[in-house]
């Protein structure tokens, strides 16, 4: 069955940095799009950033700039370089894949704080 492992979440103070990692297996990785979204209590769940299987990549202006996202064929993982981190970016990230059908994973908590 399609799985992911997601990891790299975490308390970190403004400012920091944080690489998110997402593992996925089950499913023939390089044919799928990859993006990271995130959400916070009482809010939608919202699109941080996108990688199409020929690398284009896409952010939301509310990252542009201080996030990267990135995609590793062999390994099958998609990541996300989060750098200057501010207290708006708490949330519970997940990688998602998209293809005919869509798969999520089960999330990780990011925490930013002082």
């Amino acid at each position: 069955q399609v799985q992911f492992v997601e990891s790299g979440g975490g308390l970190v103070q403004p400012g920091g940095s944080l690489r998110l990692s997402c593992e996925a297996s089950g499913i023939i990785f390089r044919i799928y799009a990859m993006a990271w979204y995130r959400q916070v209590p009482g809010k939608q769940r919202e699109l941080v950033a996108s990688i199409l299987t020929n690398s284009r990549t896409n952010y939301a202006d509310s990252v542009k700039g201080r996030f990267t996202i990135s995609r590793d064929n062999t390994k099958n993982t998609v990541y996300l370089q989060m750098n200057s981190l501010k207290p708006e970016d708490t949330a519970v990230y997940y990688c998602k894949a998209q293809n005919l059908r869509d798969y999520w994973g089960q999330g990780t908590q990011v925490t930013v704080s002082s």
